[in-house]
C-alpha cells in the first residue's frame, strides 16, 4: 500500500459536555494505539467551566468544562458564537489542523465547524479539513444554524460511531447524511466512547492509514489514493430500550 512519511497529521479533539480534554484522551486511549499512530492529537479543554454537576464526578477528577450551553430540547444555545470564535482562534494559532475528532457535544460542535468551513463562513484561510471522527454526534436543530451549516454535503472523510443503546442513536444517524460517503461503525453500547472489537479496529486502522498515506503522498507531489468509502459493522443487541442520560 506504500509507506507513510514521518510528518504527522494534526487532529483537534473536542470533549463532551462537562468533562475535559484529559478525560477524552483517557477515553480514546482504550482504542488500539496503532489506529492513530500517524496522527498528532490535541485535547484542549472547553472554554467554560462546568455550570453544574458532571456525570463523571467520582470517575475522573475535575476540573470539568463545557463548550456552550443549551436548553432541554437542544434548540436554543448560549455562548455558541463565543465558543466558535474561540475555536477558530485556537485552530489558527495552534494549527493548521488536518481533522477533527469529537464526542457528544464535541462531535456536534466539530460537525458544525466543518459545515461552516464548507460554506466559507469561518477559517477562510485555513486548509480544508481532511477527516472527521464523530462519536455520538448530532446536528444543531435551530434552523438559522442548520440551514446554513448543513446546506451542502461536507466533503471531509468521516467516520461515525453509532451506539445501539445511545439516546443519540437517531440524531447520530441523521448526522451521517450530511457527509460524503461516510464510514459508519455501529456498536452495541450506549452514550460512550466504545470499546472496539477486532473487526472495528481493523476497519478504523485501514481508514486512518488510507488517509495518512494519501496525505503523505500528496505532500510528496504524488496522486492521492482513496481510503475506505463506506463500511457498516453490525454488532447490535436486539430488543433493548435506549436510555437517555442527562447531558449531551
Amino acid at each position: 500500500m506504500g509507506e507513510i512519511g514521518e510528518q504527522k497529521m494534526k487532529i483537534l479533539c473536542l470533549h463532551g459536555f462537562r468533562t475535559s480534554g484529559n478525560f477524552l484522551r483517557k477515553q480514546i486511549s482504550k482504542w488500539d494505539p496503532s489506529i492513530f499512530a500517524h496522527f498528532e492529537m490535541d485535547f484542549p479543554d472547553g472554554i467554560f467551566p462546568a455550570g453544574g454537576k458532571s456525570d463523571i464526578e467520582g470517575i475522573f477528577p475535575p476540573p470539568y468544562f463545557e463548550w456552550f450551553q443549551y436548553n432541554e430540547d437542544f434548540t436554543e444555545y448560549q455562548n455558541l458564537e463565543q465558543c466558535i470564535s474561540h475555536l477558530c482562534e485556537y485552530i489558527t494559532s495552534k494549527g493548521p489542523f488536518d481533522g477533527l475528532l469529537g464526542f457528544s457535544q464535541g462531535a456536534t460542535l466539530s460537525a458544525l465547524l466543518l459545515g461552516y468551513m464548507e460554506q466559507g463562513k469561518i477559517l477562510k484561510e485555513h486548509p480544508p479539513m481532511k477527516l472527521f471522527v464523530s462519536i455520538s454526534g448530532a446536528k444543531f436543530r435551530d434552523p438559522s444554524i442548520s440551514n446554513v451549516a448543513y446546506k451542502d454535503i461536507i466533503k471531509a472523510k468521516s467516520v461515525h460511531f453509532i451506539g445501539e443503546k445511545d439516546w443519540l442513536k437517531l440524531p447520530s444517524q441523521e448526522l451521517t447524511t450530511t457527509f460524503e460517503k461516510p464510514l459508519i461503525i455501529r456498536h452495541p453500547q450506549g452514550h460512550t466512547v466504545p470499546r472496539l472489537d477486532e473487526a472495528a479496529v481493523e476497519t478504523l486502522k485501514t481508514w486512518t492509514r488510507g488517509i495518512a498515506l494519501s496525505y503523505s503522498q500528496s505532500s510528496l507531489g504524488e496522486g492521492p489514493i482513496e481510503a475506505c468509502e463506506r463500511v457498516n459493522i453490525e454488532n447490535l443487541e436486539e430488543g433493548k430500550k435506549l436510555k437517555k442520560p442527562k447531558n449531551l
